[in-house]
């Protein structure tokens, strides 16, 4: 007796149905944990650059951390709304790719900042 795949309400196979339900391109599922990630690396090198720098003055590291973890946020917002809104809605994935690359520029150019001394 030949085994018949268990089909949901609309008669479509399980397993067919869940793959027609994933949108075209999954990008925003890894965008949204490594943004939320980012978001704590940025924190966290504040608090470092905030004891660190306290004795030797002013620097502009942090505030560009700050603004960092913004962009980062957003980037994380994005996804989001692009894995939970339908398909009309996939210009999300797009704003979260664009503000995950400018957020991963910015933290270059704070690295740089912060090995080479810079601000």
């Amino acid at each position: 007796m030949p085994v018949v795949p268990a089909s949901r309400s609309n008669g479509m196979p399980m397993q067919h149905a869940s793959m027609t339900a994933q949108p075209a391109s999954n990008l925003s599922r890894h965008i949204l944990p490594t943004a939320a990630t980012m978001v704590g690396v940025c924190m966290t090198v504040i608090s470092i650059v905030k004891l660190t720098q306290a004795s030797k003055g002013e620097s502009w590291i942090d505030e560009i951390l700050a603004l960092d973890s913004i962009i980062f946020l957003a980037s994380a917002f994005f996804s989001y709304l692009s894995i939970r809104q339908s398909q009309s809605f996939r210009h999300y994935e797009s704003w979260a790719d664009t503000t995950f690359m400018w957020g991963l520029l910015l933290m270059v150019v704070s690295t740089l900042a912060l090995s080479f001394e810079l601000f």
